[in-house]
């Protein structure tokens, strides 16, 4: 099937979008499900849309789940009725945005300000999801051909041509719809629409995640989803109960520019329904307890259960440590922003946490990679419950969550895709300074965390900077030996690229005072593989490890010289290399998709980098050990 230009395709959509469906009544007070009215030209609304020309009178699309959708789902669609199969026929997954379908910019612009540059289907206000038809190996060869017509004699008269393709589907509370077009991604024109799909409990409380409020680890607080504003609770430990706080945000709520309007304030919003938080309290330290969270009229979570981490002055920790993770499609679609290691490496921290010896996560910037499309978050946080639902998750903010030009943020770069923050600091509460100051230090174990964003303002005096330094002098020592210091873009990285890793005025600002401070270890993430640095002060080596009698680096800190940095961005961007000309402090350099696992006790500190193969294999590892100070 052909399509031919429309020589109104700019005003075509406006039009259309008059045509569609009414919204169905209007749900129950504080039911927050955003029943837009649909246009079924949400998928493109800022693309030229063609005029197919001469579609098959016999097409369809039909899914394979009849009643309203479960909460996670695999279904099958099936397109049929197709004369002549083509290789740039695609099917959207789509759910509405309440874009607006004024201005069409004819490129990917509006991509590229989210730091998008892959070959996917850069339609500006994108599908949730796509799949090209010919992924079914069937169709372009019609080995799935049906008989539309037949003639007196029986023979076939009409025969069509179909495909079926699966979708990963999960509960993001918003209506579904499944869109056939032809004309591949850039000359779009529509074919056939499926009917309107809803979920069956659009208000189900989901994706529960843990954080600590504080070092004594009597305390835990518990994060979800739901599409009720109603005060929920989690109910845990045989018979107690706490009720959630419910907020939200809107798209006022983004930041845009004024001739540009960011994804999130325009063709990537997607309403995220209610964020529930409740603290669960008068527990005890590295102690296994069960919970459910949810509401008699929304229904319950499953039972789940969680550990709490050590508390601060106790022999030992262990942590699992990674950036830029992001999430990856578990169907054969593309989207718009794909992290295709994410799925790996959750795997590999899952069966990590299956021995029973991890205490703690810590995702230390570019968390979902939403970067104003903000369905991605749902989809991120189904990729984590598994992890997050078990122990305390502490993050930290990173450029693709906060920046953006008028923001205040320290980079003027369109990396969050105008969610500036917002959405972050709803779905990731952490015990935070205030809102919009994103750092905050909490202790575990033999281990003090200080977590800073490198977004905000660290230049001297600045408020950010007057904390860490009242933090770093606070420490005691006899309590938590080690001090770990964590942010997102690094002070040492010898990856090249055209916009450099390393921000020398952060340096300048910041490294002094973990010198003066005695910092032991360092986590940073932001460029996307695994970097080790010797004990490394201004650029020069303070101190190297020397071999123990287990073949590991050992750094002995018993007398200090400088903290120790490893990059651990690998989570699940692309990877990026190294440069050819080693750096004098740089000691060990990984480019594969892994995690640290970091294990502390009062007199060590051992890093294990695990590669997210199937076989988990540690590829480095150091330690640092002390007598005391």
């Amino acid at each position: 099937m052909g399509f031919a230009p429309s020589l109104r395709a700019g005003f075509l959509l406006v039009l259309l979008g008059l045509c569609a469906a009414l919204p169905p009544p209007a749900p129950p007070e504080m039911l927050h499900e955003s029943f837009a009215g649909k246009s079924e030209f949400r998928t493109v609304n800022r693309r030229p849309l063609e005029s197919c020309r001469n579609p098959s009178p016999y097409l369809s699309i039909n899914v394979s789940t009849a009643g309203p959708l479960p909460d996670e789902a695999f279904v099958n669609v099936t397109v049929g009725g197709v004369f002549r199969p083509r290789g740039s026929h695609w099917v959207a997954m789509i759910t509405p945005s309440n874009s607006s379908v004024s201005g069409c910019p004819l490129s990917g612009v509006n991509y590229l300000e989210t730091g998008d540059t892959a070959k996917l289907p850069l339609l500006c206000h994108y599908p949730v999801k796509a799949q090209r038809v010919k992924s079914d190996p069937s169709y372009l060869g019609c080995k799935k051909a049906a008989c539309q017509k037949r003639d007196a004699s029986g023979g076939c008269q009409v025969r069509t041509c179909g495909a079926t393709l699966t979708f990963h589907v999960i509960n993001f509370r918003t209506d579904v719809e499944f869109v056939f077009f032809a004309g591949g991604f850039q000359t779009p024109c529509l074919l056939k629409r499926s009917g309107v799909l809803r979920f069956a409990n659009p208000a189900k409380p989901l994706n529960g995640h843990l954080s600590s409020t504080d070092s004594t680890a009597t305390s835990m607080k518990l994060t979800w989803v739901s599409g009720d504003g109603r005060p929920q609770q989690v109910q845990y430990a045989g018979g107690r109960a706490a009720a959630s706080v419910a907020t939200t945000f809107t798209q006022k709520d983004m930041c845009s520019a004024p001739l540009l309007p960011s994804p999130a304030k325009d063709f990537g919003w997607h309403d995220p329904g209610y964020i529930h938080s409740a603290v669960m309290t008068g527990l005890q330290p590295s102690q296994s307890y069960d919970y459910r969270y949810g509401s008699d009229s929304v229904g319950w979570s499953d039972t789940v259960k969680f550990r709490t981490p050590p508390a601060a002055g106790l022999d030992e920790t262990s942590f699992v440590i990674y950036g830029d993770m992001g999430k990856a499609p578990l169907d054969p679609s593309v989207e718009h922003y794909i992290q295709p290691g994410s799925i790996a490496v959750t795997k590999a921290v899952a069966k990590e946490m299956q021995t029973g010896k991890v205490d703690s996560i810590f995702h230390i910037g570019d968390i979902s990679y939403a970067t104003g499309f903000l369905v991605e978050w749902d989809f991120f946080l189904h990729l984590i419950r598994p992890l997050a639902s078990q122990v305390s998750y502490m993050t930290a903010i990173g450029n693709h969550e906060r920046d953006y030009a008028g923001s205040g943020s320290v980079y003027v770069t369109p990396d969050s895709g105008g969610e500036c923050g917002v959405a972050y600091e709803s779905y990731f509460p952490m015990p935070a300074a205030g809102k919009d100051k994103p750092w905050y230090s909490i202790e575990q174990g033999s281990v003090h965390f200080i977590f800073m964003s490198t977004e905000h303002s660290w230049s001297e005096k600045s408020e950010q900077y007057n904390w860490m330094e009242r933090d770093l002098s606070s420490v005691d020592r006899s309590r938590t030996p080690w001090v770990i210091f964590i942010g997102h873009r690094p002070m040492y990285s010898s990856n090249v690229g055209i916009i450099p890793s390393v921000d020398p005025d952060f340096v300048a600002s910041v490294e002094p005072l973990l010198l003066t401070n005695k910092v032991d270890l360092v986590f940073f993430g932001h460029v996307h593989n695994y970097e080790r640095t010797c004990a490394v002060y201004k650029g020069k080596c303070r101190g190297m490890p020397r071999k123990d009698a287990s073949g590991i680096d050992t750094y002995d800190n018993s007398n200090y010289t400088a903290p120790v940095h490893a990059i651990v961005g690998a989570g699940g961007f692309s990877l990026d290399g190294f440069s050819l000309i080693p750096q004098s402090w740089s000691v060990s350099r990984i480019s594969e998709f892994g995690y640290a696992r970091v294990h502390a006790t009062k007199t060590s500190v051992l890093v294990q980098q695990f590669v997210s193969s199937g076989t988990t294999e540690i590829r480095d590892q150091f330690r640092i050990v002390k007598g005391g100070r």
